[in-house]
């Protein structure tokens, strides 16, 4: 059980702004990971075992991408009580992101717009954060670690291929599963990549690059030869899609033996919050407005996709219910980030054992 009531640290952290609050939590969180103090964030966590992408997942709550983009605050992650962290996303080289100010809260929808733009220090900086990370040498089933890779703003979108391989190449050997992200809103031109023929084209490179590195990757089986090491890819997709071109994608993923599909990012949409200050501002909007958008798609995907395809749920999950929400509409495993701000790390324990409970 963690020693400081999250009310108490919210209180404090809204008074800020929000990327200010945000660094301070990053901050703290790489300061005091594997440290004494960390037992102001610590809490057990629930074991609630699945097997996915042939992955044994500890539980099935995560910390969705973005949060932690350059990978310093993993271990802090885990001492939440999270299943599996996901860090980045990380582009090749280190880039600014967008223009300040380009967070934004709407606490009366349990909501936030950012049009951060990936902004990271680069590869090269988020693998050495990685390989610092100490969470697989603690005892039990290890929590799983996901990196999340996209392409810099700088790069035309029809060169957007080569960043993506650069980042596989990269991160793939040490990842537990790859994401590629190709959802955001606020990296220009990227949802384009989400189109049948652009879509193609980038997983059809992306699965023979992951084949290479497979052989690379390889590992003694004991018998005298080799196994090859296969990580997983995931594709993390939009909540502003319509049915068909949930098919669409859906189709593409198994054709080019991609291992699950992440839904969804952040929406464009405004319907929910269109009378709330800071509505209108440009970017991403997550939270609760974002809950039913997000799960159907989940449902598309699963009629799509069939019962056997991992697909993990994210987007508006602020109560263990909404968790459950996502399970119900054919998730196999959750998400949540916006979540974690508005209501604190008690939310990944009450999540996972409302769903441990409820499936």
């Amino acid at each position: 059980m963690s020693l400081i009531p999250y009310a108490l640290s919210r209180a404090m952290l809204f008074r800020l702004d929000p990327e200010a609050a945000h660094d301070l939590t990053i901050d703290m969180l790489a300061r005091t990971q594997n440290t004494p103090l960390a037992c102001a964030y610590r809490q057990p966590r629930v074991e609630d075992p699945i097997t996915l992408a042939g992955l044994t997942f500890p539980n099935r709550v995560g910390m969705a991408a973005g949060l932690d983009k350059n990978a310093r605050c993993i271990d802090g992650l885990g001492a939440m009580g999270f299943g599996f962290v996901e860090v980045g996303t990380v582009t090749p080289l280190a880039q600014p992101g967008n223009p300040k100010p380009r967070m934004f809260r709407l606490p009366a929808a349990n909501a936030l717009i950012n049009r951060m733009g990936f902004n990271n220090d680069g590869l090269d900086a988020f693998l050495a954060n990685v390989q610092r990370a100490t969470f697989r040498k603690q005892g039990g089933t290890p929590m799983l670690l996901g990196l999340n890779i996209g392409k810099n703003a700088t790069t035309p979108i029809e060169r957007a291929t080569d960043d993506y391989l650069i980042g596989l190449a990269g991160v793939y050997p040490h990842a537990d599963y790859v994401t590629i992200n190709i959802s955001s809103p606020n990296t220009k031109n990227l949802r384009a990549l989400q189109s049948d023929e652009a879509l193609d084209a980038l997983l059809g490179a992306i699965a023979a690059k992951r084949e290479q590195l497979a052989q690379q990757h390889a590992t003694p089986d004991g018998k005298g030869g080799v196994s090859p090491r296969r990580v997983p890819v995931f594709v993390k997709i939009a909540p502003d899609l319509d049915e068909a071109q949930v098919d669409v994608i859906a189709a593409t993923l198994q054709r080019h033996g991609m291992d699950g599909v992440i839904a969804t990012n952040t929406t464009l949409s405004r319907n929910a919050v269109q009378d709330l200050p800071h509505a209108e501002e440009a970017g991403g909007l997550s939270g609760s407005p974002v809950l039913e958008m997000s799960n159907r798609v989940i449902r598309q995907l699963r009629t799509a996709l069939g019962k056997n395809y991992p697909i993990i749920g994210v987007g508006g999950i602020l109560s263990a219910d909404d968790a459950v929400s996502k399970i119900k509409a054919g998730a196999d495993v959750v998400q949540i980030y916006t979540g974690l701000i508005y209501k604190g790390p008690e939310l990944v324990k009450q999540a996972a054992l409302e769903i441990k409970n409820k499936r």
